[in-house]
């Protein structure tokens, strides 16, 4: 039987993405594990897999297009022995189904009315509420030698059900739905909280003005969703601290005189990174994560640096922070920068992390306030390093290089006390680097 090959979801974000490239073209011989796709979601560009060999019969969604749902049919892929005319049948309502608009409310294609019964995939299970991901091919088989799928752990990518999977697995009854459920009456809808003005109003206030308008990207639309969510729910509260560099850029400078050969140019950064690491270890309380119902509080430091990119940014975790030399990091650093600002990061390299560092001192920015990001319990907003006059310990008037921070912390995770600890050890660090490195 035909298989229609779906958009995948390549990370727990993604609703909709956009066919790049496709790698193959009709009439390729594919086998599972090869990769027949570029496909960029909201935060990166990620290869897709063939999760079932064959040939491909029919590509439905041309490179370029964007705005396809997670699980529509983007291409159909024909067994051994099957024709063309398997194509009709398997990819036919999903070629003939209307691209969906942005204003319009996207739902599952529908097979069409004379399409036989058997060349369809019965509908994706779920188990406890969530969707258990299965190719086609084991879906229909499940359904016709009644496999439970939730019953299964598959072996295909990122934990998918393939053929191999069901043919292994022992026919299991379907459970029956709970009498319970099937009497309760539809919830209504929970009305939608005020999100501002729309779009046409906002429209006919500047209809008299040249403007251009810039469409969203899923990047824009993530960011705008996920720190609005933030700014509203998360109790925020802020703490200041300056912090004097002179001592930190003279041994920064002496280090990089001998790291000179290796190709290692350490930045003010890469300490920021590892004073932070260090000063969640030093204040364990302030290492955790805000989890709904309970704080999850991690032993690595595993810290996260906002990388601004073209239209957006992305947060690249730095995972046991606190284990690395300062060479190293700034080695891993600029790797993952570098894949930032191409969309090349793989999702487990931006995702976790407890604590966040976002440093716009480059900029020439004094300081400024950053909304954390859930679920991270605190952000340290980094501003640029000055000259300015300050009180020595001896009383004398001196000139010293001052940089401002602000530490945004979520008040479930921290107090204030914890907060205040966790901060003063950042300055503690910075302020004495060679003691941060024994």
């Amino acid at each position: 039987m035909a298989i229609e090959l779906l958009m995948p979801a390549l990370s727990p974000t993604m609703e909709e993405g956009t066919l790049a490239k496709w790698l193959v073209k009709e009439g390729d011989t594919v086998q599972s594990g090869d990769v027949i796709a570029e496909i960029e979601t909201d935060k990166a560009t990620m290869e897709f897999e063939a999760v079932d060999e064959g040939v491909i019969g029919k590509i439905i969604v041309a490179e370029g297009t964007e705005g396809v749902a997670v699980n529509s049919p983007i291409a159909v892929l024909l067994e051994e022995g099957e024709d063309a005319s398997a194509v009709a049948n398997a990819g036919g309502a999903a070629a003939a189904a209307p691209a969906a608009t942005p204003d319009a409310p996207k739902a599952e294609a529908a097979p069409a009315a004379a399409a036989p019964v058997a060349t369809a995939a019965p509908a994706a299970p779920t188990k406890d509420g969530t969707r258990v991901f299965a190719s086609p091919l084991a879906r229909r088989i499940a359904a016709q030698n009644g496999v439970d799928l939730a019953s299964i752990t598959g072996t295909g990518p990122k934990g998918r059900i393939v053929k191999a999977d069901v043919e292994g697995a022992q026919a299991a009854p379907k459970a029956a739905a709970p009498q319970a459920a099937a009497a309760a009456p539809a919830a209504a809808p929970a009305a939608s909280a005020p999100t501002g003005m729309s779009a046409e109003v906002v429209a006919k206030m500047y209809a008299d003005r040249d403007y251009d308008e810039v469409k969203l990207d899923g990047m824009r639309k993530t960011i705008a969703a996920r720190l609005s969510e933030a700014k509203q729910t998360i109790p925020h509260f802020y703490l200041r601290r300056e912090v004097q560099l002179d001592a930190l850029l003279k041994f920064r400078s002496q280090l990089n005189k001998q790291l000179e050969g290796k190709g290692v140019k350490l930045s003010v950064n890469d300490f920021i990174i590892k004073a932070v690491a260090n000063a969640l270890q030093e204040v364990p309380e302030a290492n955790a994560v805000w989890a709904g119902d309970r704080v999850l509080q991690l032993k690595p430091s595993d810290v996260a640096v906002a990388v601004a990119i073209e239209g957006g940014l992305f947060t690249p975790v730095l995972k046991d922070a606190d284990m690395k030399s300062l060479s190293a990091l700034s080695k891993e650093m600029k790797d993952l920068a570098g894949r930032a600002r191409d969309r090349k990061l793989a999702p487990h390299e931006y995702q976790g992390g407890s604590f966040a560092i976002s440093n716009l001192g480059m900029f020439g920015i004094d300081n400024f306030d950053a909304i954390v990001n859930p679920p991270h319990a605190g952000i340290l907003a980094v501003g640029a390093g000055k000259p300015k006059p300050v009180v020595g310990a001896d009383g004398e008037l001196k000139v010293a290089t001052v940089m401002s921070m602000t530490m945004s912390v979520d008040h479930r995770v921290i107090d204030g006390a914890v907060g205040a600890n966790l901060i003063n050890a950042i300055v503690e660090n910075l302020e004495n680097p060679v003691a941060m490195l024994a």
